[in-house]
Parts: structure tokens; sequence; C-alpha cells
């Protein structure tokens, strides 16, 4: 069921039920994260393997030292600078964090969504929200309530419908490593305006089991159709052109139909693109093709997380 009530889907979270959420990067699969029946049931709705950690949502910056055993300032300037908003701290845990929520780990994933829904929402409960996407695991993030009621909508009681996600793609992660401020996660603030504030930061290279922090598994947000990465003049010697569906940044291709191509933005806004992606990525793979040929974004601004989100579901 779809509806916009904040205080019904609080109502279910209280007594221990999934519920999708809004936020301004993706729909979110919403449940107690102090509730280890909650978090498990989290993680068979989506198939999720228990060993990718979740991150908790929470309604301000205040309400994080509850659930924190420590908060570097480094990480307290970004927090201070960008939360709420798509940035996701990775910081120690404190004893009210289940091990099922950091898959073991010492540390915790710590996000405060700027969603208005969400927002609303999380200021009526008195506990976090583990909110991992809201889609079947490894398959492509859902951006709109119809993206999950078309995947999940059988499984879970609600859908907290928020509109279209304005930002399209998941949290930038950051962390720290030996002193050093370290990006587990490319995302929705771009790595320059990190930077920006904090000067030159390490960014690590997902990997392929036991990740450091959530998303960071090698394949991921991956179409049903094989996505490849490259020139689709490439492809067309091996698949008819009727059978490749084409994701571009700026500009169509001649010899594909236009009904089998995307461009994230003609003007070539990277916020435009991100926004685009993951719903272009779904419409592409509604269609009757062979083959969906991706090409790479400039690698700054956002242009560096839109690729490691392609990358990742070529992979």
């Amino acid at each position: 069921m779809i509806g916009k009530y904040t205080k019904y889907a609080a109502d279910l979270l209280r007594r221990g039920q999934l519920v999708a959420i809004p936020t301004e990067t993706v729909y979110g699969l919403a449940g107690n994260a102090l509730d280890v029946k909650a978090v498990s049931e989290i993680f068979s709705v989506k198939q999720r393997p228990s060993f990718d950690p979740l991150i908790i949502h929470l309604p301000d910056v205040a309400s994080i030292e509850a659930y924190v055993a420590a908060f570097p300032d480094a990480l307290l300037e970004l927090a201070r600078k960008f939360m709420p908003g798509p940035l996701t701290l990775l910081l120690p845990r404190s004893s009210l964090i289940p091990d099922l929520i950091t898959a073991g780990s010492d540390r915790v994933a710590i996000r405060i969504p700027s969603h208005v829904v969400a927002q609303n929402l999380l200021h009526q409960l008195d506990f976090p929200l583990a909110a991992p996407s809201a889609n079947p695991f490894g398959y492509i993030s859902p951006t709109s309530a119809e993206h999950v009621a078309q995947q999940l909508g059988d499984k879970i009681p609600y859908i907290l419908d928020g509109g279209p996600c304005v930002v399209g793609l998941e949290s930038t992660i950051v962390g720290m490593e030996q002193n050093e401020i370290t990006v587990y996660r490319k995302g929705g603030i771009p790595l320059e305006a990190i930077e920006a504030v904090i000067g030159k930061v390490k960014v690590r290279a997902h990997s392929t089991s036991n990740p450091n922090a959530p998303g960071m598994l090698k394949s991921h947000y991956a179409p049903r159709i094989p996505l490849r990465i490259g020139e689709v003049e490439t492809f067309l010697k091996k698949f008819p052109k009727d059978r490749i569906g084409v994701l571009s940044f700026r500009k169509f291709k001649p010899d594909i139909p236009k009904a089998h191509q995307v461009c994230l933005s003609q003007s070539g806004d990277y916020k435009e693109a991100a926004q685009n992606l993951f719903a272009s990525m779904r419409y592409l793979d509604s269609l009757a093709l062979d083959l969906i040929v991706a090409e790479l974004l400039p690698e700054e601004d956002l242009g560096t997380a839109i690729n490691d989100r392609l990358r990742r579901a070529a992979a």
C-alpha cells in the first residue's frame, strides 16, 4: 500500500514492522535499528547478505551522540557542514547498536536525511531507523514509491510516498583510518565539496566481500539485462542495433532507435544526471534488449559517483 501518512508509518515501525520511506537519495526499506528481529526482516525481504552492514538514520546531528563511542573533530566538521544531506559517517559505535547492523564491525554508519517526509517521520520516533535501499539486493535502487511497489509491494505493509528523489544517488560514506579521512563510497556529495572543507582525502576502492561500510560490494545496482561500458560502435558489430539500449550523458546516438536511448542530461548538468540515473536504468531494463551500453561521464563532481554505479552495474 502506498500512502502519505507519516503517523501511520511511525505506528507500524513501533510495532516492529517494515516501511519503505523516501529520502533525498533513494527510497529506503526501514525498520527499528535497535530491534534485531526487525533488522533481520530487512535482510530477509531484500535477500541481502548479512555481512553487508546497514546505515542507521537519525533526525539531527545532536541525536548521533547516543549511538557512538567517539566523534572525531574532522568528521564532526563534515556533519555540521553537510547534515542533513546525502552524507553518511562511519563512527565508533556504542553498545546500543546491534552486531547485525554493523556486520560485527566496531563502527556504525550514520546518516541524517534531509527529505522533509523522512525528517517528519524520524522526529516522531525515539529510535533510529535502519534503511538500506528498498529493492531486492543487487538490483537498481528505487527513486520513487512506484519503483518500490513494483519490486517489494507484496512483501511490506506500507510505502510512504514522498515523491521522486531529488539527489538520486546513495550517500557519500566517510570515515577515518589511522587519522586519515577516508571516503568509502562515492555518492551524493562530490569529493571536491568534502575536500573543500577538510582537505585531501583518501578514496577506498570497493571490496568483493566483508565490506568495511555499506554499499561497497563490487557488483551492485545491476539491471537484469547485461550492462557494458564502452563505445556503442564496438557492440554494433555483435548485436543488431534494435537490440541495444544506450545510456549516455549528453548526446543521442544516430544508429540506435531513440526509444532505446536515455540521455542523463543534455545540458551536461551532473545533478540532473544523478537524479535520472537509476530511473533511466530501470527504463532500459524494461525493454526487449540484449544489451545496455553505458557511457562514462567526466571524472569530476557527481560524475565520479555516477561512474562508480555504472562500473558496479557492469561488474
